[in-house]
């Protein structure tokens, strides 16, 4: 037998272990996706109820991403402890520390309209969610606790404290209903869309300000 002859069976055995780790990565790769789909199924939050539309619909599932206080932005949408409740909600954030609020009635009959003044200075800004419903049956805002009132009047939202809507403020319960929030008590913040995978992807900011004739 010559040397050619033994050195033969060396390429198909190579051949074979390359199958072979091919096979491992590609099961490896098959269980990462499987433990990553998991993990999104267990840490997404369902979305129940109309209150973010047309933001966010029912039966959708959000992943936060998780904040310190501080971190939280004005306008972010966010996963939240209901304000003397332990009860879950995802809700916009409108005003922060400094930022004065009011709800005040629009130039059309019945059409209320938000209003923020960042930091308490300047000019006030209207506030407005893109393909939002009118928002025809918003009560004035706000009392001294944030709450709705009789009438309406801007307040101050105070330190640690922060003002929250659902983009479909005729159908939702928030500040309005709850009062000023803690920052605190945001857990995350809502960042994507994980279900239905036809539309998944990043949850848009969707809001406008254009400046009111507010002084």
């Amino acid at each position: 037998m010559t040397t050619g002859d033994l050195a033969e069976p060396a390429e198909p055995a190579r051949r074979g272990r390359g199958r072979r780790a091919a096979g491992i990565v590609v099961a490896a790769l098959a269980g990462l996706v499987v433990l990553a789909l998991a993990a999104t199924a267990v840490l997404s939050v369902r979305i129940d109820g109309d209150s973010m539309e047309p933001t966010l619909h029912d039966g959708e599932r959000v992943l936060p991403l998780p904040v310190a206080s501080g971190e939280v932005g004005r306008f972010d949408v966010v996963l939240m402890r209901t304000p003397g409740r332990d009860v879950l909600l995802v809700k916009r954030v409108v005003a922060l520390p400094g930022d004065q609020v009011r709800i005040a009635p629009g130039p059309q009959q019945g059409h209320q309209r938000v209003l923020v003044r960042r930091a308490g200075a300047g000019r006030w800004y209207e506030f407005t969610v893109p393909g939002a419903a009118d928002a025809g049956l918003v009560t004035p805002c706000c009392a001294a606790d944030g709450r709705r009132s009789a009438a309406p009047a801007a307040r101050t939202v105070p330190k640690g404290k922060f003002f929250f809507l659902g983009d479909h403020a005729d159908r939702s319960d928030d500040a309005r209903t709850y009062g000023w929030a803690d920052l605190d008590a945001v857990s995350g913040r809502v960042w994507m869309r994980t279900w239905p995978l036809s539309s998944a992807g990043a949850v848009d900011a969707g809001v406008r300000l254009r400046p009111s004739r507010e002084v």
